[in-house]
């Protein structure tokens, strides 16, 4: 069986994302939840700010690396 590092506080499995989408993330204090598929992480949800922040750092990111080039 093959380990797989976990990238949040919080876990949830598919079933509990199901039954109740957005009481899963919002009992999350990150907005950060590791969704889980038989017990391996399958896909991560997290709150519009943080994607939205998210964006922001990787657009900036790309910006300062075609400051970079030139």
């Amino acid at each position: 069986m093959a380990l797989h590092q976990i990238l949040a506080e919080q876990v949830a499995s598919i079933t509990d994302l199901k039954r109740n989408p957005m009481g899963v993330i919002q009992e999350s204090e990150s907005g950060i939840v590791a969704i889980l598929n038989r017990n391996q992480p399958a896909f991560y949800c997290i709150t519009p700010e943080l994607f939205s922040h998210m964006k922001e750092l990787i657009k900036d990111l790309e910006l300062g690396r075609m400051a970079d080039d030139e």
